[in-house]
């Protein structure tokens, strides 16, 4: 089924022309419920990885031996979606729910013991039209994960594992690649997801505008407000509705998405220049933990205007630090180089 993004609210070019010198474009990928297969493209879903590759495991040290059982977290929200579906739980459920949330400690762990990544996501370019250029003629890009947030300076970072292939090179698949016993949330496991691909038109991050058009869209977005606050707004479907927005209704799409723009709600934009060779970066992925929000909601696809939120704006389960995004970014000169990336 195809995922539709609807038009924006109002034609933003018009307003302002200068920004169709910035126009880009990006694809949203769409991820929902499936049972993918290593031929296709997916979130979640089986790599196609050689039998005779090994598989990358995680050597930083950190803790590693308590945390959740990926299959108890698989079926915990099977429970749940089937309970939200009644409404509430049994009581048999809820001790299952119990049962299923306890951490569990994995014995003769060291924090150095190789610990297997965790399986992302995988993209075919010809799925995508917006995903950079591996390199040479490479056309799979494969994206894994350790599962405990404990790398870096701070303790806090995320380690990731881009692999770059051809497809057409792997003769025999890796059936069973090995798991980690236990992971420190449950928000780095995936639910196996098959991809939509849809282009959007998209613009880049206001504060990275040249500052007069970017002051010129602030000035009009508080115009806006104001004009909304006098007006007392207006209550649809339960909802009080909230005049468009450059960041959030009308440059950047929220949800999973390869290539277009980053956004740096989070943070001020800084700087993503490559460590080997300077040259600035371009965005290769995002990773996000909703499909879309309370500010976002107008990038909800038309084949789910009707949909429970809960059922459509978190199909991958995946979460991001507190609920943001991971920008993955990419050198266009040699994609060989080391990845960067920046949480929002």
């Amino acid at each position: 089924m195809t995922r539709t993004t609807p038009p924006r609210p109002l034609d933003i070019e018009a307003l302002f022309p200068d920004l169709a010198a910035y126009r880009g474009t990006t694809t949203r990928l769409h991820p929902r419920p499936g049972n993918p297969t290593a031929s296709a493209s997916s979130v979640g879903g089986p790599l196609l990885w050689p039998a005779d590759e090994p598989w990358p495991v995680c050597t930083e040290p950190h803790a590693r031996a308590r945390g959740r059982r990926p299959a108890d977290i698989h079926q915990e929200r099977r429970v749940l979606a089937a309970a939200w579906a009644r409404d509430r739980p049994t009581d048999e459920e809820r001790q299952l729910l119990d049962d299923l949330g306890r951490e569990h400690r994995v014995p003769g762990v060291s924090e150095t013991d190789p610990l297997p990544m965790i399986g992302l996501a995988q993209l075919y370019r010809r799925d995508v039209p917006d995903l950079l250029a591996g390199p040479d003629d490479c056309d799979l890009l494969q994206l894994l994960w350790c599962p405990f947030e404990r790398h870096g300076e701070s303790g806090y970072g995320l380690a990731l594992e881009l692999r770059w292939r051809r497809s057409w090179e792997v003769a025999e698949v890796l059936a069973s690649p090995p798991q980690p016993q236990v992971v420190g949330s449950p928000g780095f496991v995936a639910e196996p997801c098959v991809l939509h691909p849809e282009q959007a038109v998209t613009y880049p991050f206001a504060g990275l505008l040249p500052e007069a058009l970017c002051a010129r869209i602030d000035s009009w977005e508080d115009a806006l407000a104001e004009e909304s606050e006098q007006a007392g707004g207006h209550v649809a479907d339960g909802e009080t509705a909230e005049p468009p927005a450059y960041q959030y209704d009308l440059s950047i799409p929220p949800g999973w998405r390869a290539g277009g723009f980053a956004s740096w709600h989070a943070t001020d934009p800084y700087p993503m220049d490559c460590l080997t060779c300077t040259s600035p970066m371009q965005l290769l992925l995002t990773i996000d933990s909703s499909e879309w929000d309370g500010g976002s909601g107008s990038w909800r696809p038309l084949e789910e205007q009707g949909a429970p939120a809960y059922l459509a704006a978190r199909p991958t389960e995946v979460t991001v630090g507190r609920w943001g995004e991971l920008n993955v970014f990419a050198c266009p000169l040699d994609p060989r180089h080391p990845h960067r990336w920046s949480i929002q």
